[in-house]
């Protein structure tokens, strides 16, 4: 149990750092523009794999 205690300890650790340094601003915008790109990729895909399976 102790050990479960250091691991979250240390996540919350570096996930303060990357929050209060700024970084989790430019991390959002970047996780943005991947969420429409992979969207994007998966609709050509949808399409594109029903006209082969017809």
């Amino acid at each position: 149990m102790l050990r479960w205690t250091v691991i979250f300890i240390v996540l919350a650790i570096i996930a303060a750092i990357f929050g209060f340094g700024g970084i989790a601003a430019g991390a959002a915008s970047i996780a943005k523009i991947l969420f429409f790109i992979f969207l994007f990729m998966l609709v050509i895909s949808l399409i594109f794999g029903k006209k082969k399976m017809l």
